[in-house]
């Protein structure tokens, strides 16, 4: 009783073929498609920017390595 079997589907199926018509149905369709490939194409340019704004962010490797010359001079003065 809970569940429908396939012949309540296609009665459901003809009843909404007869509303609507095939040539709504079909633009329907296509409509729903390019909505969602615009929707992974959305997620996936906010990946790339996302990505681009985390390697942006990102320190060099070699900006956070200690310097290996030593201003001799200027810590001579600063102890005096």
């Amino acid at each position: 009783m809970g569940s429908f079997s396939i012949w309540h589907w296609l009665i459901v199926l003809l009843v909404v073929v007869l509303v609507f018509g095939t040539k709504k149905l079909r633009n329907m369709g296509s409509d729903l498609g390019s909505a969602v490939k615009g929707f992974k194409d959305g997620l996936s340019e906010g990946q790339k920017s996302k990505d681009n704004a985390t390697s942006i962010n990102m320190p060099d490797e070699r900006i956070n390595q200690p310097s290996e010359t030593i201003n001799v001079s200027a810590r001579e003065k600063s102890k005096s």
